[in-house]
C-alpha cells in the first residue's frame, strides 16, 4: 500500500516484491539499498527471512532497472557473498565491491575463557574493581553495557587459565557494497543516449581539491611501447583524484590504518629519457608528474562522516524510546544498551554523507532512484538533500515492510526536502575546527551474540 506520494518521493509501505511486480519494466534508473543481512539481527524477522539471498528478489529488481542502471546494495561482512551471488544468478552483470570503512563496529567476541569457569560451575575470581567511561568497555572480564563500577576479573580453573585472552569474533569494521549492472546490448554511448545510464559520475566524485594535472601520454593497448600522440592532444586537469572502491568514515581509528605517504613527484616523467624508465612503458592509467602532496594515505579515499544528530533530523515530534526488551528494533550505543532514548529506532542507520555519494556516483540528475528496503529512510533523505545542493531533480521511490519506519522514513525525507530553511548551514561534521566535532555515537552494527 503507498504510504506517502509527494512530487518529489514516494514511500510504499509493503513488500518489495509485490511492488516491484507493480512496477512498470525498465523505468528505474539505479537501485541504492540496505538489504536485511540475513543474521537475525537482534532477533529481528525482517533480517532472517532469506529475501537478501533469493534470486527471485534481484530478478524483479532487475526486471524494473534500465539497462545500464546500476545497483548499490549493503551487506555484512560475512554474508555478503551470498547475497553477491544471487545478484549475478539474476542476471546482473557484477562490476565491483565498494568498503565501506569505519571505527563504530564494536566486537561481539565470546570470552571463552570465562565461558569455561561458568560451564564448569566456578565463580571468576574478582581481582579489583574500575569504573568504565562513557562508551568504554575495557575491562578483562566485564558484562553486560551498564555505566558504573566493574569488577575485574581472572580465571578460577586450570582449564580456564590455558583460554585466557581467546574469543570468538573479530571487531567489524568494514562493510562491502555490491556495485552490479543491469546488462545491456549495444555499446555504452548507445545506451545511456537511449536510457540515460550506463556510466558513473566520475568528476563530481572526485577526492580531494587538489589540482590533479596529467601530461597526455598514457598508457595505450595494454603494456605496448609509448607512441607519439596525435599533435592536438592534450592532457588533462581535474580537481580531486579519481574515485575508488573504498570509502572510510574519517575517525581517528579508520585513518591509523591507512600508512604515511607522499605522492610528491610520483609517477612516471617520460620527458627523462630511458634511465627512468628503462622497459619504456607505462604501468598507470595516468603518468607524469601530478600529485604533490604528502600525509596519510587516507586521503586518497572519499571520506563519508557521520554525526549524532544525522540519526533524528525531522524527527522532532517523535517520542524518545529506550529499549532494552528485544522487542523494539532500536540499538543504542553498544557499551550501553537499553539506556539511550532515540527517536530513529532503526538499528542500522548508514550516515547520510556516504548516501548521498553513492547516489551522486550512479544516479544522473533526474533520475528515479529505488530502495527496496528502505529502513529509517536514509537513502531518501540524502536524495533530498542531493535535490537542494546540485538542483539534482531526483525522484525517490522507498519500500519497507513496517510501518514505523515509513513513519520515521517520511520524516527524516521531509527534513532533507527542507533542512535549508530548517537550519542556516547544513553540516554533518564539523571541520572547521570552529565548532564541536561530533562523531556517530558508538552502536552494534550487527548484534551477534556467541551463543
Amino acid at each position: 500500500m503507498v504510504h506517502t506520494k509527494e512530487k518529489s518521493y514516494t514511500i510504499y509501505n509493503a513488500s518489495c516484491l509485490d511492488v516491484m511486480d507493480s512496477m512498470e519494466e525498465n523505468s528505474i534508473d539505479c537501485i541504492v539499498t540496505d538489504p536485511p543481512y540475513e543474521i537475525g539481527f537482534m532477533g529481528k524477522k525482517w533480517d532472517n527471512t532469506g529475501i537478501a539471498f533469493s534470486v527471485e528478489t534481484w530478478q524483479k529488481a532487475l526486471r524494473v532497472l534500465k539497462p545500464g542502471g546500476y545497483l548499490l546494495a549493503f551487506n555484512h561482512s560475512r554474508t555478503f557473498h551470498r547475497m553477491m551471488v544471487a545478484i549475478e544468478d539474476a542476471g546482473f552483470e557484477l562490476r565491483d565491491t565498494v568498503m565501506w570503512i569505519y571505527g563504530s563496529g564494536f566486537p561481539k567476541s565470546h570470552n571463552i575463557a570465562k565461558a569455561i569457569d561458568k560451564s564448569l560451575g566456578f565463580e571468576r575470581e574478582i581481582i579489583g574493581k574500575t569504573i568504565r567511561p562513557e562508551g568504554r568497555a575495557f575491562a578483562e572480564g566485564a558484562s553486560g553495557f551498564a555505566k558504573g563500577e566493574v569488577d575485574i576479573t581472572i580465571s578460577s580453573t586450570e582449564e580456564a587459565k590455558k583460554w585466557d585472552g581467546y574469543g570468538t569474533a573479530l571487531k567489524p569494521a568494514f562493510e562491502p557494497i555490491v556495485m552490479a549492472r543491469k546488462p545491456f546490448k549495444t555499446s555504452v554511448a548507445e545506451n545511456v543516449l537511449t536510457y540515460g545510464v550506463g556510466g558513473i559520475n566520475i568528476d563530481e566524485c572526485r577526492i580531494g581539491s587538489e589540482v590533479i594535472t596529467t601530461n597526455g601520454k598514457g598508457k595505450q593497448n595494454g603494456m605496448t611501447p609509448i607512441v607519439p600522440q596525435s599533435e592536438d592532444y592534450i592532457g588533462s586537469t581535474n580537481i580531486g583524484r579519481f574515485p575508488a572502491n573504498i570509502i572510510h568514515d574519517g575517525s581517528a581509528e579508520a585513518i591509523s590504518g591507512f600508512p604515511d605517504t607522499s605522492s610528491i613527484g610520483s609517477g612516471y616523467n617520460f620527458d627523462k629519457g630511458d634511465n627512468d624508465n628503462p622497459a619504456n612503458v607505462v604501468n598507470n592509467i595516468k603518468s607524469g608528474k601530478h600529485f604533490d602532496d604528502s600525509g596519510s594515505a587516507s586521503r586518497y579515499f572519499y571520506t563519508a562522516k557521520a554525526s549524532v544528530k544525522d540519526r533524528d533530523e525531522g524527527l522532532s515530534q517523535f517520542t524518545p524510546q529506550q529499549v532494552n526488551d528485544g522487542i523494539l528494533t532500536e540499538i543504542d550505543n553498544a557499551y550501553q544498551r537499553g539506556e539511550t532514548l532515540r527517536k530513529n529506532i532503526h538499528p542500522t542507520v548508514k550516515p547520510c554523507d556516504l548516501m548521498q555519494y553513492l547516489i551522486r556516483l550512479v544516479a544522473p540528475k533526474g533520475a528515479t532512484i529505488l530502495d527496496i528496503f528502505m529502513g529509517s529512510g536514509s537513502t531518501g533523505k540524502a536524495t533530498m538533500i542531493e535535490n537542494t545542493e546540485r538542483n539534482a531533480d531526483y525522484h525517490f521511490i522507498g519500500i519497507d515492510l513496517e510501518k514505523e519506519y515509513c513513519d520515521i522514513s517520511k520524516a527524516r525525507i521531509e527534513w532533507g526536502i527542507n533542512f535549508k530553511e530548517i537550519e542556516d548551514t547544513h553540516i554533518l561534521y564539523d571541520d572547521s575546527g570552529k565548532g564541536t566535532k561530533v562523531i556517530q555515537d558508538k552502536f552494534d552494527l550487527f548484534g551477534e551474540i556467541d551463543k
